[in-house]
């Protein structure tokens, strides 16, 4: 697993060819299409204001902003309503009235509702830049793409330890590890900051609502149908989050993430992906929180093993192969923190570094943790949506 990782970590960096082709292209400044953009919100009082008025600074002349509030959310809702009172026309509000709520019922909700001619999905908590719909414009019309999933990435690296992990793993997975997966023909999408031509988006019957990863179902589904996916990555127009703001609420996150997995995964939409390499890649991605798990599970067992029986010298070796990559992965993520922290600005301290590497072992552990919690909520059949509080960490 470790090797693997490594592999994708290493793509976007692999030759300077690479690592431009991750980019958006130079923008030709037309409006050439309408946009609808969603965003659901469920108790995020806090958060929803800041990211409207962001929107609304759009250098994009075509687009209306949707925002989705619950029946039972009162406080959100008049967030809304005011907004939408601030900018009419542009700002309208949509409300799901569904008993049980989750994003893709949300999302589906207001679907039959979208004008424009790409629908796009932010979250409430998210900080867009005002250039990024005129990229994604012209990304659509120049690559003839059905979708264009653009940048996201968590920012408060200093608030907590885990906090510079769960960073520098979005820098990974936005900046390389998906263009790899557009260019192998099966992406699972992003949540947010992901846009779709709203025919291709119907046609393919909206989102999942019983899916706790709706969004990679959708990116599953629109592959094996053969949608030709964009993936873009600019340092200045990424999508700008915070992380959770506790421990327990980045557990809950990563158990939804990974059950959602396991769902996709027993769907079986991506054996229609027409190439054996494509299946593997699907089923390996699919099945990461099943490893994760089982990882949980053994690598306290080797531990004992290690401490209480005599192994032969060469046998012990052996075991410490997998070290190797491992080491590798460590060596890399510092370099890449140093990179994260020049392309954002941010100032790396050494206690970052430190805090790096020490939090590494942990931060498996607590991913472990997730995993065998998704695992044991899916065979007990507990689907509930665990919502992720945010706080605004992200926009100071």
């Amino acid at each position: 697993m470790a090797a693997l990782t490594l592999w994708w970590m290493l793509h976007a960096w692999r030759t300077p060819e690479t690592l431009a082709g991750t980019s958006f292209g130079a923008a030709d400044g037309r409006c050439g299409l309408n946009f609808s953009l969603l965003v659901p919100a469920r108790h995020e009082q806090e958060v929803l204001e800041h990211t409207v008025k962001r929107l609304l600074e759009s250098s994009h002349t075509a687009y209306e902003i949707i925002v989705v509030v619950g029946h039972d959310d009162p406080l959100t809702a008049q967030v809304a309503a005011r907004l939408a009172e601030q900018a009419p026309g542009r700002v309208r509000v949509i409300t799901d009235t569904h008993v049980v709520k989750n994003k893709p019922k949300a999302l589906n909700t207001a679907l039959p509702y979208c004008r424009g001619e790409v629908v796009g999905v932010f979250d409430a908590e998210d900080q867009v830049h005002p250039e990024l719909l005129r990229h994604v414009d012209h990304a659509f019309r120049a690559s003839g793409a059905a979708v264009v999933q653009g940048g996201v990435q968590l920012i408060n690296f200093h608030s907590s330890w885990y906090s510079l992990r769960n960073c520098l793993e979005y820098f990974f997975w936005f900046r390389s590890r998906l263009h790899l997966h557009a260019r192998q023909g099966f992406i699972p999408l992003g949540g947010n900051t992901v846009f779709v031509r709203t025919e291709v988006l119907r046609a393919a019957g909206g989102w999942d609502q019983n899916c706790l990863a709706e969004d990679c179902d959708l990116g599953v589904r629109l592959s094996s149908q053969g949608a030709k996916v964009v993936v873009a990555y600019d340092s200045s127009m990424v999508t700008r989050e915070e992380t959770p703001d506790t421990l327990y609420s980045l557990l809950r996150q990563r158990t939804r993430w990974n059950q959602g997995f396991l769902q996709v995964y027993r769907k079986k939409d991506w054996q229609q992906l027409p190439s054996l390499r494509q299946r593997l890649l699907a089923r390996w991605t699919l099945t990461t929180p099943f490893l994760q798990a089982f990882s949980g599970v053994v690598i306290p067992i080797d531990l004992a093993l290690a401490l209480t029986v005599k192994l032969p010298v060469s046998v012990a070796l052996f075991s410490f192969v997998p070290a190797v990559p491992a080491l590798a992965t460590f060596a890399f993520e510092a370099v890449a923190l140093h990179d994260f922290g020049v392309q954002y600005g941010l100032r790396v301290r050494p206690a970052h570094y430190v805090k790096l590497i020490a939090g590494g072992p942990l931060y498996q552990v607590v991913l472990a943790g997730a995993a065998l919690r998704a695992v044991w909520r899916e065979h007990r059949g507990q689907r509930g949506w665990e919502l992720t509080r945010h706080v605004g960490a992200h926009l100071g």
